[in-house]
């Protein structure tokens, strides 16, 4: 490592820095600016990254200097140094490659054993050596190279000639540093350049390669097959929703995850046809028709997994073709049991006998798109299911099919509008109503008339918090009185990512988090934050599962007299929090925090911060946590 200064002052900048230095892109007055700089940062950041956001140096900059002194930077060190790899896994790694004498690479044990990502490691390869990173795609694979580079050739050193540029033939390679490999190819090939790729994705592609004439888009079978494949694969991996998407060159499927969207697999472009015309048949949506958007439903039996899955699919016109979205719904598995919900003890009793049980009134469950809200919702319509009580809805789509409940789809093409369904549906002679939406003032009016009418009825609505749901509602021009007589609860909720349990750390908040959350270290004592470390079973994101959290308003007479006043929003708050136990959704995040659920990083950047909260004993005793 090359020292700072020559009184060593600071020695332990990095590989990097330190090169930069040396090549005279850094003055050693920024270097030690930039040191400065970082050692007052509360949160963790490589010191390449406090150089680049100080604009003392520039992505080219970097990369050239990589390329210049490649064989002078080891691996281990530049994946500690781009924040990819921590010191002490750097440690334990090396220790396993002195295990096995040498016999294995670093960066194979570093993948094999979890402690990267492989597309990390190929991606900082790449980054180092200067080599293109590209997955081989057997469309652009020119099938005439292989008489210069034979298929059996290929799978013995892990290469795959893809296509030629100009003069000159691209391969790529599962290990660029593997010098036999690169001698065996310039035998055959002289004049080549080197890419890098995974060895899964070579040897799919040379296996792909070796049943001569089978391409992916021959017929319908195949392409039938690629979806009911798409299909099963989006169950087991617990996706919510498939992207399908037409791009310049291909054909690129994502999946959304515990809420957050990832690359699943690319396809050829010229399959793209074919494939949206087999979704349309599928969702019964016009085939001829593709400039316009569509909807569709698609009811799918997984073989697989023995479930049925129904799928809500839109047709989206883009510049490139018809994109696809697919929200899958599992109508086994997704409906919980309301005790599985995920609310704390004492607010679940709260719910249940304050809210739920009560014959009459409104019950609305509010959050963003994505919050979960539709699941709860039908955890309480399961919950007052029974022989005795008459259920019916009016929903857009019916997302979940309950035995026993009287369940409206709203088809407006046939005639069967929001506007007219809610007109009959009090003539069904209903306990309990269920509206899918408060969409405008018409459908808060009913629901509110119905509750009036000795009616009990559930509801979602898009606020930001239980408040703000008694707030839009005035804001619809609902009469105060008519909301505090109505209104029996409002249930705020927000879903958080799990951290996985088989690579949770314990995590210390840090004085900015701290900050952030306007909390002391002593207003969390007892606390038990965690943080996932990314693993197999993550797919090294660190999550695995979300979890849900609550923010549960039941009304009260102080409550409802602060409407009727027409109080300010936060005055609202304010005596719903002293008077009527509510726990904001920050506060209940805090406590799932504290016991190794959440990361406090999606509490503080995922819920909103609407005042200072309580300390973390304080909420632990209300919301009745014992640890």
């Amino acid at each position: 490592m090359v020292p700072l200064r020559t009184d060593g002052t600071t020695n332990q900048v990095g590989v990097l820095p330190a090169l930069l230095r040396q090549e005279g892109i850094l003055t050693e007055d920024q270097l030690a600016y930039a040191v400065r700089v970082h050692r007052k940062l509360t949160t963790p950041q490589t010191m390449l990254d406090t150089l680049l956001e100080l604009d003392l140096i520039s992505q080219e900059q970097l990369q050239t200097t990589l390329r210049k002194h490649q064989l002078d930077i080891r691996l281990g060190d530049l994946l500690v140094e781009l924040g990819y790899l921590r010191s002490s896994d750097l440690e334990q790694a090396l220790a396993l490659q002195k295990e096995s004498q040498g016999q294995k690479r670093l960066g194979e044990i570093l993948v094999d054993n979890c402690f990267i990502e492989e597309r990390k490691l190929l991606e900082t390869l790449s980054y180092q050596l200067g080599f293109p990173l590209i997955n081989p795609d057997f469309v652009r694979i020119d099938k005439t190279l292989q008489a210069h580079l034979p298929l059996t050739v290929c799978k013995q050193i892990n290469v795959l000639p893809l296509y030629r540029v100009g003069e000159q033939v691209m391969v790529t390679f599962a290990d660029p540093l593997d010098q036999r490999a690169r001698e065996i190819v310039r035998a055959h090939l002289p004049n080549y350049l080197l890419a890098i790729c995974s060895k899964s994705s070579l040897h799919e592609a040379l296996t792909a390669l070796e049943h001569a004439g089978r391409t992916v888009a021959t017929d319908d079978t195949t392409i039938i097959g690629m979806i009911n494949l798409l299909f099963e694969e989006a169950i087991e991996e617990g996706a919510s929703d498939i992207h399908i998407e037409p791009l310049k060159d291909r054909l690129r499927v994502r999946l959304r995850r515990d809420g957050v969207m990832g690359l699943h697999k690319e396809f050829p472009k010229d399959i793209t046809p074919q494939l949206i015309t087999r979704i349309k048949v599928m969702a019964q949506a016009d085939i001829a028709e593709k400039r316009r958007h569509q909807d569709g439903r698609i009811l799918f039996t997984s073989n697989r997994h023995g479930i049925n899955l129904d799928m809500r699919v839109s047709f989206f016109i883009t510049i490139y073709g018809e994109k696809v979205v697919l929200r899958l719904l599992n109508n086994k598995g997704t409906l919980l049991d309301i005790k599985e919900i995920g609310m704390t003890p004492r607010m679940l009793e709260h719910f249940i006998y304050d809210a739920l049980e009560v014959p009459t009134g409104v019950m609305i469950v509010t959050g963003p798109t994505g919050s979960g809200k539709t699941t709860t919702l039908y955890s309480c319509v399961n919950y007052l299911n029974n022989s005795s009580t008459s259920i019916i809805t009016a929903e857009d789509p019916v997302e979940y099919v309950i035995e026993g409940v009287g369940q409206c789809s709203i088809n407006p093409k046939i005639g069967v509008t929001f506007e007219e369904t809610l007109r009959h549906i009090v003539r069904q002679d209903p306990d309990v109503i269920v509206l899918g939406e408060i969409r405008d003032q018409f459908s808060a009016e009913t629901a509110i008339q119905a509750a009036l009418t000795g009616h009990k009825v559930l509801t979602t609505f898009h606020t930001e918090d239980s408040i703000g749901g008694l707030i839009r509602l005035m804001n619809m021009q609902i009469e105060a009185f008519l909301i505090s007589s109505t209104v029996v609860c409002i249930v705020a909720q927000r879903l958080l990512r799990r951290v996985c349990p088989e690579c949770a750390e314990p995590y210390t908040p840090t004085p900015l988090d701290l900050t952030r959350l306007g909390l002391s270290s002593s207003d969390l004592a007892g606390a038990e934050f965690k943080l996932g470390r990314g693993c197999k079973s993550c797919r090294f994101s660190g999550y695995r599962g979300r979890v849900a959290i609550f923010e549960l308003l039941v009304m009260n007479e102080m409550v409802k007299n602060a409407i009727l006043a027409h109080k300010s929003s936060y005055e609202i708050r304010k005596i719903s929090v002293e008077t009527s136990g509510m726990v904001t959704l920050m506060e209940d995040g805090i406590v799932k925090g504290a016991r190794g659920m959440v990361s406090l990083q999606e509490i503080i950047t995922d819920l909103p911060r609407l005042g200072k909260p309580r300390p973390l004993h304080e909420l632990k005793r209300i919301l009745g946590v014992m640890r």
